[in-house]
């Protein structure tokens, strides 16, 4: 039965194909199922990370008399 989800295709070396398979094994899921949860993993973190320089820089520009207070934020 065809998936409904798209499929990645993917090619690693030998050693992270070595790791991989053992977590797999570990977790007792599919070397697919890992894959894709590592990937979510990566994402998330270069998401953090990215939001992370988004706020740094906005910082730098930060004037507290700009700055709207908490009452008017919610009003």
């Amino acid at each position: 039965m065809p998936t409904r989800n798209p499929r990645v295709n993917i090619v690693v070396e030998p050693p992270i194909y070595g790791v991989m398979h053992d977590l797999a094994a570990s977790e007792g899921v599919s070397m697919s199922t890992l894959a894709r949860d590592l990937i979510r993993e990566a994402l998330e973190l270069r998401e953090d990370v990215t939001l992370a320089v988004w706020a740094t820089q906005r910082e730098k520009t930060f004037s507290r008399k700009q700055a709207l207070s908490h009452e008017e934020t919610w009003k």
